[in-house]
């Protein structure tokens, strides 16, 4: 009802309407397909995250099966960081100009490609070089990457309401997470000897053909008919390279890109390097995935509950202040304790904190990206965090390997790689020393309005939520009305009007 009045007091407002119901301007709306468009691209995102790391948990057999070398293995899984640095800026491009839902559906088509491309070593027919058609697999469902991640903050821009965009930011973002936890479980429970990789690979292929059908299907538009706010509706206002010039010389966009980039090359690294860090120091292959599994599935519970409380308050900076002061001193914690032996529940806890506090953060993150960023696209200024994330990402897991060093003092290592277990110390003081240094620049330096928030709000009454606040007419306010009967001369006598014909052909009046 308020929704209705507000679209008719200001279709009054506005010059050179008459307020009846052809004239009327639509107010902001949701549409309920807007579900449909998020479950494509949680459940591509999800395929996606599974097809990365599908081989590492099942390495060495996949190595001994097809005669490739560890490095040759690990390859498979590093080509995703390395294919998003230079294929990130064209899918930003992309996002942006071509569309959402053009940018989803190629997505889709080049993880499924990948997906089936994966699989043809495993056919009966010899294949001479196994590692290319890996290697062509994987780089085509890396570059799908580029498109996917970047696609829930605009996603949620474009089709979610004010109230509901971090959570729907949240759900599209996890999806990537739960991708990785589902392939760190899968992988070893379908793979128990050689012969099983081929159904391990077939299964995989599943959920990247239903996304690809999903999306192809079922997507329709790129934008709702009517945008859901006015965030929405001047969404993309800057062209590609415009935006990214604005994006260079925000001062507050910087600081967040280069400090949270780090912190996502951080929990790259992490990831990665988790199952070698523990096995130097006597724990066992289960209890690192048990370790890395806390770490995602606390990392989407904390995200799910800090989503419904962002979408409440937009506390958007003081809430990722907070988790990255927070992930900071757990960072120092771990890197003290997984130096000690027999600490398993300290360090099962430690980790279960890391992605409740650091993992949470990162849908607020993207929003915030876009709340400093406005009217930038919503791809650039998420694509532009993923892709320093990603660089920065190789960066530190090479340096962390550098300065590794062979373990000189007595062994209690239960790494299966038969070398020397490595010294992990100075390693991981540096990363706990990194991510506290780039949680300090942020709190200190960064501070930004929302521009967004702050477009919505100070917009025409048709671009704000007319549903949380009425238009309230004072009788002063009202124009007056030209009636016959009223405009006597002075002094002759004036008949009293008919109620009726003092409204007529002033509907709207009488309905407020």
């Amino acid at each position: 009802v308020f929704g209705t009045m507000g679209d008719r007091l200001e279709a009054w407002d506005r010059p050179g309407t008459s307020g009846t119901a052809g004239d009327e301007v639509p107010g902001p709306r949701a549409y309920a397909r807007r579900w449909v468009f998020l479950l494509v691209v949680s459940l591509l995102s999800c395929s996606n995250a599974m097809l990365w790391l599908s081989f590492a948990p099942v390495a060495d057999t996949v190595a001994q099966h097809f005669f490739l070398s560890m490095e040759q293995v690990n390859w498979l899984s590093l080509v995703y960081l390395v294919v998003s640095i230079p294929f990130g800026m064209a899918a930003i491009w992309i996002l942006d100009s071509v569309g959402l839902r053009g940018a989803t559906v190629l997505g889709a088509w080049l993880n499924f490609a990948g997906s089936l491309l994966r699989a043809v070593p495993c056919l009966d027919v010899r294949i001479p070089n196994p590692f290319a058609f890996f290697m062509s697999g994987q780089s085509l469902c890396a570059v799908a990457q580029t498109l996917v991640i970047s696609s829930p903050a605009k996603l949620a821009a474009l089709w979610f309401p004010e109230h509901q965009r971090a959570t729907a930011n949240m759900i599209g973002t996890m999806s990537n997470p739960l991708g990785i936890l589902m392939a760190n479980v899968l992988s070893p429970a379908l793979v128990k000897k050689a012969e099983d990789i081929p159904m391990m690979l077939g299964i995989y292929i599943v959920p990247a053909a239903l996304a690809c059908f999903l999306a192809t299907a079922c997507l329709w538009e790129s934008v709702p008919p009517t945008p859901p706010s006015a965030g929405a509706a001047n969404s993309t206002s800057e062209s590609f390279f415009h935006g990214l010039k604005l994006l260079i010389q925000n001062k507050a966009y910087v600081i967040l890109a280069i400090c949270f980039g780090g912190g996502i090359g951080i929990f790259s690294s992490f990831s990665a390097l988790l199952e070698q860090i523990l096995c130097a120091n006597g724990y066992s292959n289960e209890f690192s995935g048990l370790c890395g599994a806390l770490f995602i599935v606390f990392g989407i519970l904390g995200a799910l509950l800090l989503g419904l409380y962002v979408d409440r308050t937009k506390h958007f900076t003081e809430a990722t202040k907070i988790g990255l002061c927070l992930t900071s001193m757990t960072f120092v914690a771990f890197a003290l304790v997984s130096q000690l032996r027999g600490q398993t529940f300290a360090l099962a806890a430690i980790c279960s904190l890391l992605g409740l506090f650091g993992f949470s953060v990162a849908p607020v993150v993207m929003e915030l990206a876009v709340e400093c960023s406005f009217p930038v696209g919503e791809g650039a200024s998420a694509g532009l965090i993923f892709v320093l994330g990603q660089a920065e990402g190789v960066l530190i897991m090479l340096l962390l390997t550098a300065l590794t060093v062979r373990r000189t003092g007595p062994s209690f290592s239960t790494c299966q790689q038969g070398e020397e277990p490595l010294d992990w110390t100075e390693s991981l003081l540096l990363l706990a020393g990194l991510c506290t240094l780039l949680t300090c620049v942020l709190v200190l330096f960064f501070n930004t309005p929302y521009r967004r928030l702050e477009a919505e709000s100070g917009g025409p009454p048709s671009s704000r939520m007319c549903a949380r606040e009425p238009k309230i007419i004072s009788p002063t306010q009202v124009p007056p009305l030209e009636t016959r009967g009223l405009t006597s001369p002075a002094g002759a006598l004036q008949e009293t009007p008919d109620p009726a014909s003092l409204l007529k052909g002033h509907s709207e009046w009488a309905e407020i």
